[in-house]
C-alpha cells in the first residue's frame, strides 16, 4: 500500500507542471476563443456519447445473438446428454441380460418375463428380441411387454429383422456385432409401421463363441418425446436429422405444406453414443429487429443527448471518483479474501531481500506474526540456526534468478522451535512498467508427503529384496515390444538379461522388439487384445524343459498392466529338476516292481507250468517212440506216419504257445498304451491262469460282453492285474480246503456308466472262498503287507498302482448270505469312450473246468 501512495505522489509531482501549463494557456486565450472552446467541448462530448450509445446498441444486439446461440448450444447438449445417458443405461442392462443368456442362467421363459418388465419402463423401445447365430428368433417382447409372435419373423419382410440382405441396416449391424463381439448401433431406417427407428445389438458370447444377438429397437420420436427435458423443448425446437440432412423427428411439428427454412441460429451434435449418422439439432430465432429501424433506439438517443447535455458536466467528476473508490474497495476486499483463504504460505521481498508482505497462511505455518516478519532481513526468524549457510545460499539463488523450476526443498523452524519440511517456489514481482520490484515466494508444507514417499521407497526396497531372494525365476516382459521389464536374481543367474529366456519359458515369442528387421511401427499386433479380461484370468501351470540348462521348470504366467500402462506378462519359473528326476526313478522302480511281480507269479506257478508242459512233451515222446518202433518193423504206412507227425506237431505247438505266453508275460518292456480289446486280454490271462487253476482243481467261468469299446491301455499290465486276482482267488479256495461245489471263480467284463467315473469297463473276479477279514480289507493295499507266510506284500498294491495309472479304480468286498461270508469279489474299472450309436449287446459266456 505504501508503494502505491508513493507512486501517486510521484505522478502528482510529475503532472503539476502540465496543469500549470494548461492553466497558463487558458488564461492567455481571448474571451471569444474561450467561448468557442467552451462550446466545442460539450459538442465533442455529446458526439462521443452518441457514438457510445450506437456502439452499445450494436454490442447488445450481438450479445443477444451470442446469448441465444449459447442457450441453443446448452439446451442441445443437455438433450444430447439425457439421450446419451439413457442409451448407455439401456445398453448396460442389455449386456447384463446377454451375459445371463450366454451363461445359460436365463431361458426363454425367464427372458420373456425379464424383458417384459424392462420394456414396460422404457417407452422409447418398440421391442426386445433374442436371435441365435442363424438369425432365428428365440424370443421377442414388444413395447407393451407381451410376447409377440409376429415380431422379427425370419420368413417375413420385416425390415427390423437381420435376414441376410447386405443392404439392410439391421443386417449390417448384425455382421458388425458378429465380427467385433461388441455392442453396435444400426443406421436409422423405417420399420414395418413406417416409423423411423434404429437398433442396438448386443452379442451373445458363450464357450462355443458367437451364439446370437440381443436386439433392442428405439424409435427416434420416442427418444425426443421422453428424454428431451420439457423446459428445453419449450425454449427451443429440438430435431433429429439423418445423413441426408432431412428431419426425422422434431419437438415442433411443422405446418403442412410449409417449406422449412434453415434457422439462423442452430447447433448440431451427434446422437451419442450411437454414432449411426443421426444428428441432434437445436434451433432458435432472433427476436431483435435492425438497429437503424428501431424507434426505441432513436428515442434513447434523443433522451441521452438531453441528459448528457444537462448532467455531463455535473456528474462527470463525481462518477469517476465513485468508480475509482469502488474499484479500490473491491480490489482490496478480493485481495484480502484470497489471502485469508489460501493454504499456501506467500512471502514477498523487495530487491534488498527485505520482507514486505506475508499472508496469514505463512504466519500460521511458521508461528510468527505479521509484525514480527515485515521488514526483517536475512537471517529470517524461521531459519533453523544450523542451516543459516544453506538457506543463505538458496536465497542468493532466488535473487540471482537461478532457483530450480521444481522448487527448493528447505527446513523451516516454527516459533516454538519445531521444524518441518517445506517446498518453496519463487517468481519475480513486476510493476506496470515492466520493472522488477522484488520476489514473490510460495511455501507448501511437504512433511506428510515426504513421509509417505519415504515409506513407499522403503516398501519398494523390501519388495525388491523379497523377489531377489526367491529361488524361483521371476520375470516381466512387455507383450508389444518384447522388452524385459524386470528380472530377479534367479532369472539373471539362469538366463542373464536376455528376454529369450522368458520366451522359452512362455513357450514362444511374445512380442517384437524395435531391433527386429521386420518390425513395423505402424502395425500393432496387440491393439485388439482384451487387456482387462487377460489381467483377470491367469494360466494353468506348465512344466517346461530348457535344453541349454538341462533343467525342468514349473512355469506360472499372468498378464498385468505395467507402471507405464503397457500390457506385460509375468512368469514365475520354479526349478523342479530334482522332482522330475525323482519321478523318473519312481517310474523305473514301479516298472521293476511290475516285472518282479510277474516273475514271482511265474515262480509260484513253476510247478503248475512244469506239469502243463510235461503233458505235451510226454505225448511228443510217445508219438516219436511209437513211430520209430513201427518204422523199424516196417509196420506203418504213409498215412499213419503223417497222422502221427501231425499229432506230434500239434503237441509241440501247444507247448510252444504255453512258453510264448509265459515269455510275453514276464519279459521286461516299457509300458506302452495301445488300442486293445478286452476279450483278447481276458483270453491271454485265463490261458496263463488256467495252469494254476487246474493244478489247484479250481474252475473258472468267464463272461465278456460283446461289442465292447476299444481300450487304450497297456495289455500286459492289465493282464498282470487279472492274473494276480485270479491266482489270489485260487489260493484262497485251495488253502481253505473248500468242497467242489465252491471251488470255482467267475470273471466278468461288462460296460458301466457312473456319474463320478463316466463311461467305463468293469473287470470283476468273484470267488466262493472264505472272504477277507475287515482289517485285511483296510490294509491290503499297503506296501509289504501280506496274509501269506511267504508273501512279499506287493501284489495288490502294484495292482492298485496299475489301475490308477490308467485313471481307473479298484475295490474289494465280501459277499454275504445273511451274516455269513460266502465269497469275495475284486473289481476294477477302466474309463473308455463309448460312441452313442453303440449299445451293449449280447455277451460271450465261456467256462473252463479243470
Amino acid at each position: 500500500m505504501s508503494s502505491r501512495f508513493d507512486l501517486k505522489a510521484q505522478l502528482r509531482r510529475w503532472s503539476q507542471p502540465l496543469r500549470l501549463l494548461a492553466t497558463t494557456w487558458w488564461r492567455r486565450q481571448s474571451p471569444s476563443r474561450q467561448d468557442r472552446f467552451a462550446t466545442l467541448g460539450p459538442l465533442i462530448s455529446v458526439l462521443l456519447f452518441l457514438a457510445a450509445i450506437i456502439l452499445a446498441f450494436w454490442y447488445l444486439r450481438n450479445e443477444e445473438i451470442e446469448r441465444e446461440q449459447e442457450a441453443v448450444k446448452r439446451d442441445t447438449e443437455i438433450a444430447q446428454k439425457q439421450i446419451q445417458l439413457r442409451l448407455i443405461e439401456n445398453q448396460e442392462q442389455l449386456v447384463r441380460i446377454a451375459r445371463e443368456i450366454a451363461t445359460r442362467a436365463t431361458d426363454t421363459h425367464d427372458f420373456n418375463t425379464q424383458a417384459s418388465t424392462w420394456a414396460r419402463d422404457r417407452p422409447e423401445i418398440t421391442h426386445v428380441t433374442w436371435l441365435n447365430n442363424r438369425r432365428e428368433r428365440r424370443a421377442s417382447v414388444s413395447a407393451a411387454g407381451y410376447q409377440a409372435d409376429s415380431l422379427m419373423a425370419l420368413e417375413g419382410s420385416d425390415p427390423s429383422m437381420p435376414a441376410g440382405h447386405p443392404g439392410s441396416a439391421a443386417e449390417s449391424a448384425f455382421q458388425l456385432v458378429k465380427e467385433r463381439r461388441q455392442p453396435a448401433y444400426s443406421q436409422a431406417f423405417s420399420d414395418a409401421n413406417n416409423t423411423m427407428v434404429f437398433q442396438v445389438q448386443v452379442p451373445l458370447i458363450d464357450r462355443t463363441g458367437f451364439s446370437g444377438v440381443l436386439i433392442a429397437e428405439y424409435t427416434v420420436e420416442g427418444l425426443l418425446r421422453y428424454y428431451v427435458p420439457s423446459d428445453v423443448a419449450v425454449r427451443h425446437a429440438i430435431a433429429v436429422l439423418d445423413s441426408r440432412d432431412m428431419i426425422v423427428a422434431s419437438t415442433v411439428t411443422p405446418m403442412p405444406g410449409q417449406k422449412l427454412k434453415k434457422p439462423s441460429i442452430f447447433h448440431e451434435v451427434p446422437l451419442a453414443p450411437a454414432f449411426n449418422g443421426l444428428v441432434l439439432r437445436g434451433q432458435g430465432y432472433r427476436t431483435s429487429v435492425g438497429l437503424i429501424s428501431n424507434t426505441l433506439f432513436w428515442m434513447v438517443v434523443a433522451l441521452s443527448v438531453l441528459t448528457v447535455w444537462m448532467l455531463l458536466g455535473t456528474w462527470k467528476h463525481m462518477r469517476r471518483r465513485m468508480q475509482a473508490q469502488n474499484a479500490l474497495i473491491n480490489e482490496t476486499n478480493f485481495r484480502r479474501a484470497m489471502e485469508n483463504s489460501m493454504l499456501t504460505g506467500m512471502r514477498a521481498m523487495d530487491m534488498e531481500s527485505r520482507i514486505s508482505y506475508v499472508n496469514p497462511a505463512f504466519c500460521a505455518m511458521t508461528g510468527f506474526s505479521e509484525g514480527e516478519l515485515i521488514g526483517r532481513k536475512p537471517p529470517f526468524p524461521y531459519w533453523p540456526p544450523d542451516r543459516y549457510e544453506e538457506n543463505a545460499r538458496l536465497l542468493q539463488q532466488e535473487i540471482q534468478g537461478r532457483s530450480p523450476a521444481g522448487g527448493a526443498e528447505v527446513k523451516v523452524m516454527r516459533k516454538d522451535g519445531t521444524t518441518f519440511d517445506a517446498r518453496m517456489y519463487v517468481s519475480p514481482l513486476i510493476d506496470p512498467k515492466g520493472k522488477q520490484t522484488g520476489w514473490m515466494t510460495s511455501m507448501t508444507n511437504i512433511t506428510e508427503a515426504k513421509r509417505v514417499r519415504d515409506q513407499l521407497s522403503a516398501s519398494h526396497e523390501r519388495f525388491t529384496t523379497v523377489l531377489e531372494g526367491l529361488d524361483a525365476a521371476v520375470s516381466v516382459l512387455s507383450v508389444q515390444q518384447g522388452e524385459l521389464l524386470f528380472a530377479n536374481r534367479s532369472y539373471r543367474l539362469w538366463f542373464g538379461a536376455d528376454p529369450k529366456g522368458h520366451a522359452m519359458l512362455a513357450g514362444g515369442k511374445l512380442g517384437r522388439s524395435k531391433e527386429d528387421p521386420d518390425h513395423d511401427e505402424e502395425v500393432d499386433d496387440y491393439s485388439g487384445l482384451p487387456a482387462q479380461p487377460l489381467m483377470e484370468v491367469g494360466s494353468d501351470p506348465r512344466e517346461v524343459y530348457i535344453d541349454s540348462l538341462e533343467m525342468w521348470f514349473d512355469v506360472r504366467a499372468r498378464y498385468l498392466q505395467w507402471t507405464d500402462g503397457r500390457l506385460a506378462q509375468m512368469l514365475i519359473a520354479t526349478d523342479i529338476t530334482a522332482r522330475r528326476r525323482a519321478e523318473e526313478q519312481a517310474a523305473q522302480q514301479a516298472e521293476k516292481a511290475q516285472v518282479t511281480s510277474r516273475l514271482m507269479t511265474m515262480g509260484e506257478m513253476a510247478s503248475s507250468v512244469a506239469h502243463e508242459l510235461n503233458q505235451p512233451l510226454t505225448a511228443i515222446t510217445n508219438y516219436c517212440n511209437g513211430m520209430v518202433s513201427r518204422v523199424r518193423n516196417d509196420q506203418i504206412g504213409k498215412d499213419d506216419l503223417l497222422a502221427a507227425l501231425e499229432k506230434t506237431a500239434k503237441q509241440a505247438q501247444r507247448a510252444g504257445q504255453i512258453i510264448h505266453r509265459i515269455r510275453n508275460f514276464v519279459k521286461r518292456s516299457e509300458p506302452q498304451r495301445a488300442p486293445s480289446q478286452a476279450h483278447d486280454i481276458v483270453e491271454d490271462a485265463v490261458e496263463l491262469a488256467g495252469i494254476e487253476l487246474r493244478r489247484r482243481n479250481v474252475a473258472i467261468h468267464t463272461y465278456v460282453a460283446q461289442r465292447l469299446p476299444t481300450l487304450l491301455v497297456d495289455p500286459i499290465l492289465i493282464e498282470q492285474v487279472l492274473m494276480n486276482l485270479l491266482k489270489n482267488a485260487a489260493e484262497a479256495i485251495d488253502n481253505a480246503g473248500l468242497p467242489v461245489s465252491r471251488r470255482h471263480i467267475e470273471l466278468r467284463v461288462v460296460p458301466k456308466h457312473t456319474p463320478e467315473l463316466g463311461a467305463n469297463i468293469e473287470f470283476s473276479v468273484t470267488d466262493m472262498g472264505p472272504g477277507l477279514p475287515e482289517e485285511v480289507i483296510e490294509r491290503m493295499y499297503e506296501a509289504f503287507f501280506s496274509t501269506k507266510a511267504d508273501g512279499m506284500g506287493i501284489g495288490l498294491g502294484l495292482c492298485r498302482s496299475i489301475v490308477e495309472s490308467h485313471q481307473g479304480r479298484i475295490r474289494a468286498e465280501n459277499l454275504y448270505n445273511g451274516s455269513a461270508i460266502v465269497g469275495c469279489r475284486f473289481a476294477f474299472t477302466i474309463p473308455v469312450e463309448i460312441p452313442r450309436h453303440e449299445a451293449p449287446g449280447t455277451a460271450q459266456n465261456t467256462a473252463e473246468t479243470p
